[in-house]
């Protein structure tokens, strides 16, 4: 028997999903796979403070709320930002080019052998250590 397919989303994911830019599809097309059951998806509790801050930067606290909301509603894992993640992204910023924020979906990628949904070139360095499947811009 074959394991459930696993994947993590980084903030590219999610704003493309939220922005409904092309990316966007294949997150939609992965979230509804995780309502029926047929995959798992990840988010590092770092990886939604990203999407929120941005969120609000770029348009305003009131789409920053209305984005949690929305996330809250969709079938996405959390993961917390303990000590084993907090070590995992560490090292990883420490050994590859790549921002604090994504060294953390690495190390949830890891923790759950899953796919990291992105679009950020700064997963390039990364393919020894993870699956990285690349959405369209």
């Amino acid at each position: 028997m074959s394991e459930t397919p696993a994947f993590v989303l980084d903030s590219y994911a999610l704003l493309a999903y939220f922005d409904s830019e092309p990316g966007g599809k294949r997150v939609e097309q992965i979230l509804r796979d995780a309502q029926r059951g047929t995959c798992g998806v990840w988010l590092s509790l770092i990886n939604l403070g990203e999407v929120l801050y941005i969120t609000e930067r770029e348009r305003s606290l009131q789409q920053a709320h209305e984005v949690l909301a929305a996330l809250q509603q969709l079938p996405i894992g959390i993961v917390e930002a303990d000590l084993e993640a907090v070590l995992a992204a560490a090292h990883f910023k420490a050994t590859h080019r790549l921002s604090y924020a994504d060294a953390f979906a690495v190390a949830a990628a890891q923790k759950f052998n899953a796919r990291i949904l992105t679009g950020d070139p700064e997963f390039e360095s990364l393919a020894e250590l993870v699956q990285v499947e690349w959405l369209q811009a």
